[in-house]
């Protein structure tokens, strides 16, 4: 048993950190120093201890692993540090003191259960990456890798390779609670938001509400669409009544969302929250310089080379890449024209099926350039060196975002508005839909649950050489280093950019194919049960990410919807109802859309300002929250605060 200094309780690791096989003993000693030290003396204040050789004590292994955990004290003075919103006594939220913790619901004794282990790692997390060179020109042992005073130590051990990786650890029993509740029990019922969100942080808690929320506003769209394609599968002319109602659904739901989304952000805390001073990113580099707002020395790096990097490298790939996209598309195209060219001369059952076969290769070909494509994406945008992980982010987002949009949606468009073929149309689009879904469902669900049972088989059987389990727990040392072998959870980059795909083709193109809306529920329920399986047996435990809102995903869906409104007001403009009106002249036509579109457009943005983000009653909440905040404040100055903090 592992046994805290000085306080006789049991140490509970919270967090790991694995260190190179080779990083130096003096480099070691020196981070644990750091590590322990206190805070007035430039440390972290945290416990830390070595991981044991586990069962399999004769096999090699790396013996630089550390379980990293902290004291109650230090905890709640992180948690105040940190601003943790926590439910106070008259049901709000605010932020934690430990001046008023005993006003704070679920504070009883010495406020041992009051922070969850996911708050507790989040806290443990924060200080190590805060924790900061001092005098230091070099990390001991390692010249290479540069110190200045202010630097993040955790930052540029990452970058030179000498941390491996920093990871929470599972609970095993509070997961199997979760695991139960969420995916194991097969039943019709909401995802359980809290408890995700309780284990595994806001931002995780907000993926799979989008997810559930996605899902639901598809059912009426799929209640529509359903017998609408049962019983005009052949009668392209009246998918008018579905484009007009993708116009008024792709609006309304992503503003309802807008609402959703602030609900659960107040509820848990983090819709008034401040977002945290971001750091530079640990592959930042540039020339030591001063930054005026933290007055430490870090580097710097000049914005005019940024921006020759991206526009003149960067853009250029970008456009060469959606070239050969479209080179591809082409190449479709003959494909296709000859498999319909063989079907036409011989129509036999498979050349009926021969004419699908193009479809599903270019869906297939799709898929691969995507990832090939976003790997070249991920290269360009490090290489941009941005100072920090925001902007990181909204430069791969914008990249990713663009060449997959042209490469999903081109062919699709082209179809409707250059070769004007509807049955082409419907039948690309249910083709490239349906392809799509299996291989993600292979690549996210069955591939990774076919390796995780590998590692998990093969380290019971490294246990039971040398013990007879009656059940099937690990040892601490051997679930940490199972754990270790986890793959890395790379955050909701990939889910959320799967669901802008799949929104894209219900917005846009769903009015030809209205069974398009019914197999993206069917996808999204597989989804939950496959990501849930994921999150708990698959990767490694990701940190908190205490997120308000969706991020920049917001601004692409709305983009997305703006789309759907100009590409539908052209498939209305386009369909024999309408053109019916207009037998003598094309440019009233046209004029008339255009116009029709355009009016659309203005009533999505009124809507956009009438219905507001947060709810009427939030917004209430949040300013007399402030208000009281305020009072707080004025009280506390004409008491006199210069009074000493009072110890958590």
């Amino acid at each position: 048993m592992l046994q805290d200094d000085g306080g006789g309780s049991a140490f509970a690791p919270l967090v790991v950190l694995e260190l190179a096989p080779d990083t130096k003993e003096e480099a070691v000693a020196w981070l644990l120093s750091r590590i322990r030290d206190p805070q007035h003396s430039g440390g972290a204040e945290l416990l830390v201890r070595q991981l044991g050789p586990g069962v399999e004590a004769g096999e090699k292994t790396n013996p630089n692993v550390f379980l990293v955990g902290a004291s109650r004290r230090r905890l709640l003075s992180g948690a105040e540090d940190l601003g943790l919103f926590k439910e106070y006594s008259d049901g709000s939220m605010r932020g934690f003191t430990c001046a008023n913790k005993l006003n704070f619901q679920g504070f009883t004794g010495d406020g041992d259960d009051f922070l969850s282990v996911a708050e507790c790692q989040y806290i443990v997390k924060h200080e190590l990456d805060t924790l900061r060179a001092k005098e230091e020109t070099h990390v001991p042992g390692h010249s290479q890798a540069k110190l200045y005073p202010g630097k993040s130590i955790v930052r540029r051990l990452q970058s030179k390779g000498i941390l491996v990786q920093m990871f929470p650890l599972h609970e095993k029993e509070e997961l199997k609670r979760l695991s139960f509740s969420w995916y194991k029990k097969v039943k019709l019922a909401f995802q359980p938001l809290d408890d995700i969100r309780h284990y595994y942080g806001e931002g995780l808690g907000l993926y799979f509400g989008f997810l559930e929320y996605f899902t639901l506003a598809l059912v009426p769209m799929a209640l529509v669409g359903l017998p609408y394609y049962l019983f005009d599968w052949e009668d392209y002319d009246k998918y008018v009544v579905f484009a007009a109602f993708n116009l008024v659904w792709c609006t309304i739901i992503l503003e309802l969302w807008k609402q959703f989304s602030a609900s659960l952000a107040f509820r848990w805390g983090t819709l008034s929250r401040k977002r945290a001073f971001e750091e530079p990113r640990p592959g930042f580099h540039g020339v030591l310089g001063f930054n005026p707002v933290t007055g430490r020395e870090e580097p710097v790096y000049p914005a005019a080379k940024r921006h020759v990097r991206i526009y003149l490298v960067s853009v250029p790939f970008v456009l060469l890449c959606l070239y050969l996209s479209l080179h591809v598309m082409m190449i479709y195209f003959q494909m296709e024209g000859w498999a319909l060219t063989l079907h036409d001369q011989d129509p036999t059952f498979w050349t009926g099926v021969l004419v699908f076969v193009p479809s599903v290769i270019y869906a297939v070909v799709i898929e691969i350039m995507n990832l090939i494509y976003r790997y070249a994406a991920e290269f360009l945008t490090e290489w941009e060196n941005h100072r920090l992980e925001s902007s990181y982010q909204n430069h791969l987002v914008l990249k990713v975002l663009v060449f997959n949009f042209f490469n999903c949606f081109a062919s699709l468009f082209y179809i409707a508005f250059v070769m004007q073929d509807m049955v082409l149309l419907r039948q690309s689009l249910a083709t490239l839909l349906i392809t799509s879904q299996i291989l993600n469902q292979v690549m996210e669900a069955f591939l990774p649950y076919w390796l995780q049972r590998r590692r998990n088989k093969k380290m019971i059987r490294r246990v039971q050489k040398r013990r007879t389990l009656g059940e099937q727990e690990l040892p601490l040392e051997e679930q940490v280093r199972l754990e270790a072998d986890m793959s890395t959870y790379l955050g909701t980059f990939d889910d959320y950019l799967e669901l802008f795909l799949l929104f894209g083709y219900v917005s846009l193109f769903s009015c030809v194919y209205p069974l398009a809306a019914v197999l993206v529920v069917l996808n999204n329920v597989t989804e939950v049960y496959s990501d849930a399986f994921k999150m708990c047996h698959v990767f490694k435990r990701p940190f908190s990410d205490p997120a308000a809102n969706i991020g920049v995903w917001q601004l692409a869906f709305e983009a997305m919807s703006v789309i759907a409104v100009v590409t539908n007001c052209a498939l209305i403009g386009m369909s024999p109802q309408v053109k019916a009106y207009f037998p003598e002249s094309d440019t009233q036509l046209i004029l008339w859309t255009v116009a029709i579109e355009h009016f659309l457009l203005a009533v999505k943005f009124i809507l956009t300002f009438l219905i507001p983000d947060v709810p009427k009653h939030i917004r209430i909440k949040l300013a007399r929250l402030e208000f009281e905040s305020l009072e707080a404040l004025k009280r506390k100055v004409r008491a006199d605060s210069s009074s000493p903090r009072r110890s958590c």
